[in-house]
């Protein structure tokens, strides 16, 4: 009786294994873990020498508070496959025009680098992109090559700083309050493939904090070419240490304000 007994809890424990190990999802060997998406902020179109948006400048804040939720990558070489390899984010901030000081000048974006970037995108890749106010050194004409391949193009029309309470109804950023400090305006190809659409336009009935510029039109805007997603914003020194920090800029404070809060969200977004 004793043997039987032993013999029978045997095999019912067998069993159990069994059960257990056929009930566990297993993850195939070919299947990495998952991590943290990877954002990279290339300083590739950068003019050499200009001291505004480093990170380890006044860009080192919003770059550290991403790396609670992205594996945050820094470099200024050009984005090829190789270099975009593993990206899910690419961030560009204010491509540079003209050479600074002695400084060699800045690469424009060329038509391999159009193609390159166009092809990351359609693939699924994320792409955020910011423009600003003149005498930012912002090149313009070739950076528009790259955004007429998803429907959009930066405009020398501008408005100055002002705080934006963004409608409850819009997608992603809806209700929070942008300390938007300054920058030039984007236009649409409505018809485009890439489905390009205003996600912020210019509110004229609140007023800038300070200056008389208000133009009219689009401030922040996104496309969805392909598998991917673009987030293109007239601003760049929203993010700034002493934006977020509501130090303020140029003698110009915007308090109460949720930058870093729809700088995630959209990152989240592009990010998919």
């Amino acid at each position: 009786m004793k043997a039987f007994s032993l013999a029978h809890f045997r095999l019912d424990l067998l069993a159990l294994i069994l059960l257990t190990l056929t009930a566990a999802p297993l993850r195939s060997a070919e299947t990495p873990p998952k991590g943290k998406p990877v954002l990279l902020y290339s300083r590739h179109h950068n003019a050499p020498g200009e001291t505004r948006y480093l990170p380890d400048g006044n860009f080192k804040d919003i770059l550290n508070r991403l790396r609670d939720e992205f594996e945050v990558r820094v470099h200024d070489r050009p984005l090829t496959q190789q270099t975009l390899a593993g990206v899910r984010v690419l961030l560009i901030a204010n491509p540079g025009d003209k050479a600074v000081g002695n400084h060699p000048a800045p690469p424009h974006f060329t038509r391999p680098d159009v193609a390159s970037l166009s092809k990351f995108v359609e693939n699924g890749g994320g792409l955020i992109l910011l423009g600003n106010q003149e005498n930012h050194n912002l090149e313009i004409e070739d950076t528009n090559r790259l955004l007429t391949r998803f429907g959009l193009q930066f405009t020398n029309a501008y408005t100055d700083a002002k705080k934006l309470t963004l409608p409850k109804d819009t997608p992603v950023i809806g209700g929070l309050r942008w300390g938007y400090y300054t920058g030039n305006s984007i236009t649409l190809a409505p018809k485009h493939a890439a489905r390009p659409r205003a996600l912020v336009t210019n509110d004229r009935a609140q007023k800038p904090v300070k200056g008389p510029r208000d133009a009219p039109g689009v401030l922040l805007a996104t496309a969805e070419p392909g598998r991917g997603r673009v987030v293109l914003v007239t601003d760049a020194g929203w993010l700034t240490d002493e934006a977020l920090g509501e130090k303020g800029i140029g003698g110009i404070t915007i308090t109460e304000q949720d930058n870093w809060e729809i700088f995630r969200r959209l990152a989240h977004w592009t990010a998919q």
